[in-house]
């Protein structure tokens, strides 16, 4: 089986000065999660080649055992420099979509038409769609097939406002996840602060913050038998 990886593009906090980018942790576990399952694995992101890390990710207080597997891991790390661009991927040719978070999707994956249009037709084929964190704020346009939003009715979660607080971003990020899914009319979940919290409605499965992606990750799984 075939799992497409979307990353972000994009490494500007806003008009901050400071970089940003995906997660470590956010796609460290989900990739070996899919890995030791024997999953084929496509990354894929906007402008292809290395996607932006987000430097605090890399940190060392928010490393984790599969954060420092990937930083042993020559083939990952080769893998990781070289996405494919992500108007060359299609459905049709994988068996599940995931996205990691980090505070870089908020900025490109949530306004390129390719990312909706891409959910979009994996959600219509009934494949398992997964996202985390900062991640699920990319479902902010994407429509369900009666021309509705998506999450309309449905249960997600992703990135609390407290969290965002928590992180003194709320200022500098173009929307914030929890305020977004409520005007939209999504049945927005959480969990405390920083545990682990996954949600699934169907084939959509959401996950709140960093520690809840290897748990998006093991539903994602699921969902393909």
């Amino acid at each position: 089986m075939k799992v497409l990886m979307v990353l972000t593009s994009h490494d500007q906090l806003g008009n901050t000065g400071k970089k940003t980018g995906f997660w470590l942790e956010e796609f460290a576990a989900p990739y070996y999660v899919f890995r030791d399952a024997g999953m084929e694995l496509v990354l894929a992101s906007p402008l292809g080649g290395q996607p932006p890390l987000d430097p605090k990710s890399d940190l060392p207080e928010f490393q984790t055992e599969l954060t420092h597997r990937f930083k042993a891991d020559a083939e990952a790390q080769q893998a990781l420099a070289h996405t494919v661009r992500l108007a060359e991927v299609t459905q049709e040719d994988f068996d599940a979509v995931f996205y990691p978070g980090g505070h870089g999707p908020l900025w490109d994956l949530a306004e390129s038409a390719q990312s909706i249009a891409l959910i979009e037709s994996f959600e219509r084929a009934g494949k398992p769609i997964g996202f985390v964190c900062h991640a699920p704020g990319v479902l902010r346009h994407v429509k369900a097939r009666d021309g509705k939003p998506l999450v309309a009715g449905r249960k997600v979660t992703g990135f609390t406002n407290s969290e965002e607080e928590a992180v003194e971003l709320t200022d500098v990020v173009p929307f914030l996840i929890e305020d977004e899914f409520k005007r939209l009319q999504a049945i927005y979940l959480k969990g405390a602060d920083w545990a682990p919290f996954i949600v699934e409605d169907g084939t959509l499965i959401t996950g709140q913050n960093p520690a809840s992606s290897e748990g998006v990750a093991q539903a994602l799984l699921k969902k393909l038998g």
